[in-house]
């Protein structure tokens, strides 16, 4: 007789391969992959919520808060490489472009304190002044004699206090601007929820794609399909696949015509064009791997 709890744990089991077969798939889809955004999206790694099933899938307001509170990673028309896509559970998919944004655990953990600068409080030698003053009653001229003696140290500690106080400032005011560039140069995210949980359509490539249509541009296909000239060598464009490192794609294609690098969000993109057999190879490297390129004509 099968009880329950074992059907009940195997089909647990069956979800989380299913889960994990589709993550693969929504990660070979579209990791690696530069996309242009159609919204403000705010400098944090809350992102932005979509929520698809809704009637009104984003919370304008929400973003709004976002955007004032953590400033703007990523405007309207900007370009960002997609970095990380991750089935979260049974709830949401994140959509993490150029880093994911700022407030992982890693950067708290890579990112300074504030800084806190106590009041030095009353010194010994100001307290023996004030019991000296008490015992001096009798005496003006050695009671006044103390008394500047007392102005003079509690003048010191406040200068100390104001000078302490105004470092502490400004080293402050230094940790929220790397902050602040910190979270601009970290990209963001889209978290795409289903209150009722994933249905099948939501974690694959067609379904996140038509639940941010209305927010991100994704490219068609950028390679252009061309007959390789006469003579050429199957070595060369046939062989030319995404992934490969920056070495192997000129074992193939020979040195750069042209070479140029563009910043998009935190991710710094290599440009470099190759000609061979009459026809022209665009091509797109991120840390000397190939992620996009594109053959044409010469």
């Amino acid at each position: 007789m099968i009880r329950p709890i074992h059907v009940a744990l195997a089909l647990t089991c069956l979800t989380s391969v299913a889960y994990g077969q589709n993550e693969a798939a929504l990660r070979a889809a579209f990791e690696g992959k530069t996309v242009a955004v159609k919204i403000d999206m705010p400098a944090t790694s809350r992102g932005v919520d979509i929520y698809p099933q809704n009637a009104t899938p984003l919370d304008v307001r929400e973003l709004a808060n976002r955007l004032k509170e953590y400033g703007t990673a990523l405007k309207p028309g900007a370009t960002a490489m997609i970095t990380k896509v991750v089935v979260k559970g049974k709830s949401h998919i994140e959509f993490q472009l150029g880093g994911g944004g700022f407030g992982t655990f890693g950067d708290m953990a890579s990112s300074s304190s504030e800084v806190y600068t106590p009041d030095q409080g009353e010194t010994k030698a100001e307290k023996a002044l004030r019991d000296s003053i008490k015992a001096a009653s009798c005496c003006p001229t050695r009671r006044k004699q103390h008394e500047r003696e007392l102005a003079s140290l509690r003048a010191a500690r406040e200068r100390e206090n104001a000078s302490a106080q105004a470092q502490a400032a400004q080293a402050n005011e230094a940790r929220e601007a790397n902050l602040r560039i910190k979270r601009l140069e970290s990209g963001s995210r889209f978290n795409i929820r289903y209150r009722e949980g994933l249905t099948a359509e939501a974690v694959t490539p067609e379904g996140v794609r038509k639940a941010l249509a209305e927010y991100v541009d994704f490219p068609g296909p950028t390679t252009v399909a061309t007959a390789a000239p006469s003579g050429s060598s199957s070595g060369g464009f046939a062989a030319l696949k995404k992934g490969q490192s920056l070495k192997d794609v000129e074992a193939l294609l020979g040195p750069a015509a042209t070479a140029a690098e563009q910043k998009e969000g935190a991710i710094v993109v290599m440009k470099r064009t190759y000609k061979k057999d009459g026809m022209l190879v665009t091509a797109k490297f991120v840390s000397d791997v190939l992620i996009d390129f594109t053959i044409s004509p010469q």
